[in-house]
């Protein structure tokens, strides 16, 4: 930020030119996004150019003037994740740009509601050297990192913790032998056919692609995956034509409502024991 550009706004560099607003952000790849909204007329623009000054060629811009300032805002967001991923465009240099810090995470992660109005979460860290970092995150963005730390979970953690598991049972192998041979006589009650209903969220949501065939591209979640919402067709005909079979498969910490919406209607899987709100 220099004279030039006096103020910051939501992590944008501000300068005002009587009833122009330019609006600025300078990436680390040499990328640098342009947003202008002029108040007189109503409209804005957006475009991405190489190098830091936004100078250089340009990469990406608006076909036309938005004349809707949330859809103007709406706009940049997308080009600003659209640069943040391409290589640095650097004076002939094409490679990754420099990570802003690598660093291990001191205690849990804090997760609150975003504060621009729009659904979002915003996740604290604190590092193990006391600083600490905010991220924000669109509802979309929250859900699909829940998504694959899940599936870290399942096809990586889950074999370390089953390798971890077997050289605790060797150790333990001739003491179990011991105990099953007094225990032959004893009659043990067949169980092969005791079901439980999914606990966690993304249980719920192994639950949806096993047994209804519906997949993640139907689904969102409430940040604190209190509640899962399914959308579109065929998948919510699906689940509501398979009511009885989806609650008792959900049951007993899930259930089931269908909600309507304006011009269509919607599944929505909740938790039981809590409170929502118009309840």
């Amino acid at each position: 930020m220099n004279d030039d550009w006096p103020q910051k706004v939501g992590g944008w560099e501000l300068a005002r030119h009587g009833h122009i607003e330019n609006y600025r952000k300078r990436l680390a790849n040499n990328v640098t996004v342009t947003a202008i909204w002029e108040n007189e007329t109503g409209t804005g623009t957006v475009d991405a150019r190489v190098e830091t000054l936004g100078f250089g060629r340009t990469l990406t811009s608006s076909r036309k003037e938005f004349r809707d300032k949330e859809a103007f805002w709406t706009a940049a967001r997308c080009v600003v994740e659209m640069a943040a991923n391409l290589p640095s465009l650097g004076a002939g240099n094409e490679s990754p740009a420099d990570s802003e810090l690598f660093e291990e995470v001191a205690g849990n992660v804090e997760a609150e509601p975003g504060t621009n109005g729009t659904p979002e979460a915003e996740l604290t860290f604190t590092l193990v050297n006391g600083r600490t970092v905010t991220l924000i995150l669109s509802d979309d963005q929250a859900f699909d990192l829940c998504s694959r730390i899940y599936k870290l979970d399942k096809y990586v953690w889950d074999e370390q913790r089953d390798e971890d598991e077997e050289d605790e049972f060797d150790e333990d192998d001739e003491d179990e032998d011991d105990e099953d041979t007094a225990d032959e006589s004893v009659e043990v009650p067949d169980i092969s056919d005791v079901r439980s209903g999914p606990d966690t969220g993304h249980d719920v949501v192994t639950l949806l692609e096993a047994q209804f065939g519906v997949t993640e591209d139907h689904l969102m979640a409430h940040v604190d995956w209190s509640a899962l919402i399914v959308v579109g067709e065929p998948a919510v005909s699906s689940l509501i034509s398979r009511g009885e079979e989806l609650h008792a498969a959900l049951q007993p910490r899930w259930y089931p409502v269908v909600v309507d919406r304006p011009g269509e209607q919607w599944v929505v899987l909740r938790r039981t024991g809590l409170r929502y709100v118009g309840e």
